[in-house]
């Protein structure tokens, strides 16, 4: 997830068939320099400028084959765009017994890589062309100093550290949520006005294949959500509040008459 608003205004050795493979290309967090300095995106979410990692099908398609760009060593995988398959249909599950394969390992490596270079909050497996149930998360203190007090407040948003959750299952608590801006790696230099509950509930299992549970509220919360929308083929824009879909560039500009204010609800 691009780190949302502003700037946040603006998250194994498995059998595949072939039709798997045919919905895996490889190709979220948007950054906007704030003071020179790159912001991450939610996701839930900023996006700074990116190398590309591939030219063309083979090398992309290489990343998952085991052939690679060999004038690189240890390339990232690219971050999949808006109309791949792969971010459009529903991730599939991981067996327990899989998890900590030596294929699970790389694939969670790699997303925290991608995360983190982008930079990002947060980010789904599907964005990195790769069909499983695996999200990773994390928002820094450096990224929520990019934001003024007044927004991270309102925002609810918090810094906390590293989590993978594989085989997520969300549960919404409680009926209040909130109204704010939210883009998308996937989908770049876009933004758009996104409702999310304001607290869920977690489960799945970590990188060690143990149980975990997190309560989440607020910024946290939101980027749940995202991340987790992603694995069952979904896309912030697919939930979007109407005529609020924007240019980074024209962020700031006033929402349209009747669209709901940002904020707690």
């Amino acid at each position: 997830m691009e780190t949302i608003q502003r700037f946040s205004h603006r998250i194994f050795p498995l059998t595949f068939t072939n039709k798997s493979f045919r919905a895996i290309s490889r190709a979220h967090i948007l950054t906007r320099p704030v003071n020179g300095h790159p912001q991450p995106v939610i996701g839930p979410i900023l996006t700074a400028p990116r190398r590309s990692h591939s030219s063309g099908l083979a090398s992309r398609a290489g990343w998952f084959i085991g052939m690679g760009d060999k004038k690189k060593k240890n390339p990232l995988p690219d971050i999949v765009k808006a109309g791949d398959p792969v971010l459009h249909e529903p991730a599939q599950e991981i067996r327990p017994d899989e998890i900590g394969s030596d294929r699970i390992q790389k694939i969670i490596d790699d997303m925290v890589k991608v995360m983190r270079v982008a930079p990002g909050v947060g980010l789904a497996a599907p964005q990195i062309g790769i069909p499983l149930r695996i999200i990773v998360l994390e928002d820094t203190k450096e990224y929520i100093s990019y934001a003024s007090k007044q927004e991270t407040e309102a925002q609810d948003r918090r810094p906390f550290d590293l989590l993978v959750v594989i085989n997520p299952k969300l549960k919404k608590i409680g009926n209040k949520s909130a109204f704010f801006f939210e883009g998308c790696l996937s989908v770049d230099e876009f933004r758009a006005v996104v409702e999310r509950h304001l607290e869920v509930e977690v489960t799945g299992f970590d990188r060690n294949g143990q149980p975990v549970k997190v309560n989440a509220s607020g910024w946290q919360a939101r980027i749940f959500q995202h991340e987790c929308d992603h694995l069952e083929g979904t896309l912030y824009v697919d939930k979007m509040v109407p005529r609020t879909f924007r240019t980074v560039k024209n962020l700031d500009l006033p929402l349209a008459v009747g669209c709901p204010k940002l904020g707690v609800r």
